[in-house]
């Protein structure tokens, strides 16, 4: 019997209600929306870019944390390190200050790159998307996930977690780009389809991802056992999972999952596991880990990188994370805990059938979960995760960066050499 949410009814309804509340939305956002991003960036950008092209200066920009990312983190290593570069930073911190800082912060952005020879972004930006980028300086966009998962761009213009397609032409937050870097040749498809401003203009490069040459690096893999044992000394002599769960709703107010039975994993799980939570980034206001449970489940989302938490758990339970790409890489079991499938799917959608795409077991409670576990060394299909990651992550061979430099940089990479 289907739900009511496969019903065909609920469904018009309820993307009906979205549209209409677009539609209401206050008109002075519009009016607000439209005074920075046609007239104020623009006209900053224009009155700046009337400097000479700095052929040594590179420009990272950060949308909403608050320091350098791990999209960045080896392409700004190299850049450092090996090159003589004017390396600038930028961090917009969209969600997190209010508008009147994020305006100053832009602006400030804006100034700054308009003289630039290069920018890397790694993810989208009305701003940026706002600009009359001057034909010399080269947009690198590094993108902050791997594959193709969830939907974004104008891929989501019909669906409730999108802007209108009116507005995404007329605000193009995905616009200006050089390079785009990605993870495959089988995803490229999807990006363009995000991005139709680029479609079939070869700027999707399946060159890989910058951020995933780290699971290649030894001494990493040993720092990262170091710190996890460092910060949770009963994961010793045990078997880690990593909860990720990406976060619900808009980036501005993202919510987190609260389903997990963390109680029942442990009554279950307890003598041979240890649970990690590490919820997304832009998620403000985390469910707490009941004080009963402090030697088994820890929540160390503040304390330890993502890179670091893929590379030494044990199984990975996550729901609709791009992170699951990565974590394939080290053919390990994955877990889908997906049980608001439905409404994720009518918010936001996939590029891929969510049943075939999977990699894994999809389960909607953790009963299920803890079963699954519990019999892991016969349930485990080793070869699907092989299959989706030959698929998906065919690139990440751990030279991304040094293909991402050259791409990008060319014969600059002689000239500014240390």
């Amino acid at each position: 019997m289907r739900s009511i949410k496969e019903n065909p009814i609920y469904v018009f309804v309820r993307k009906r209600h979205w549209k209409i509340s677009k539609m209401l939305r206050n008109p002075l956002i519009q009016i607000y929306r439209f005074c920075i991003l046609k007239i104020l960036y623009p006209t900053v950008y224009k009155i700046n870019a009337k400097k000479p092209l700095k052929e040594d200066k590179v420009v990272f920009v950060e949308i909403r944390i608050s320091e350098l990312s791990n999209s960045f983190s080896l392409i700004h290593k190299e850049l450092t390190e090996g090159y003589k570069y004017d390396i600038h930073l930028h961090f917009l911190r969209v969600g997190f200050v209010s508008r009147r800082e994020q305006i100053k912060l832009a602006t400030k952005m804006v100034s700054d790159i308009s003289d630039a020879k290069y920018v890397i972004l790694n993810e989208g930006s009305g701003v940026i998307g706002s600009l009359p980028i001057r034909q010399d300086t080269i947009v690198l966009q590094t993108w902050h996930g791997c594959g193709a998962f969830k939907k974004f761009g104008m891929s989501t213009a019909d669906l409730i977690f999108g802007d209108d397609r009116k507005n995404q032409e007329k605000y193009p937050v995905h616009k200006n780009y050089t390079y785009v870097t990605v993870s495959s040749p089988e995803v490229v498809w999807a990006y363009e389809d995000a991005m139709p401003s680029i479609k079939g203009k070869s700027i999707v490069k399946p060159v890989g991802v910058s951020r995933t040459d780290i699971f290649y690096d030894e001494e990493a893999k040993t720092k990262a056992y170091n710190r996890i044992y460092e910060l949770v000394p009963e994961a010793k002599g045990k078997k880690i999972i990593m909860y990720a769960p990406t976060f619900r709703g808009r980036v501005v107010n993202a919510k987190t999952s609260h389903e997990l039975d963390v109680a029942y994993m442990h009554k279950y799980l307890k003598d041979d596991y240890v649970v990690i939570y590490k919820h997304h980034p832009v998620v403000k206001k985390r469910p707490e880990i009941p004080e009963n449970l402090e030697h088994f489940a820890y929540d160390l989302t503040d304390d330890i990188s993502i890179e670091d938490l893929i590379m030494v758990s044990d199984i990975c339970i996550s729901d609709y994370s791009s992170l699951v790409f990565e974590y394939s890489l080290f053919e390990r079991p994955m877990i889908f805990f997906a049980y608001d499938l439905d409404d994720y799917y009518d918010w936001r959608g996939f590029y891929y059938d969510y049943y075939e795409f999977a990699p894994g077991p999809i389960f909607s409670n953790t009963n299920d979960i803890v079963k699954y576990i519990n019999g892991i060394s016969k349930n485990f299909d080793k070869q699907k995760v092989i299959d989706f990651k030959n698929k998906f992550m065919s690139a990440c061979d751990g030279h991304a960066t040094e293909r991402i430099m050259k791409m990008t940089f060319k014969e600059d990479l002689d000239r500014y050499r240390r």
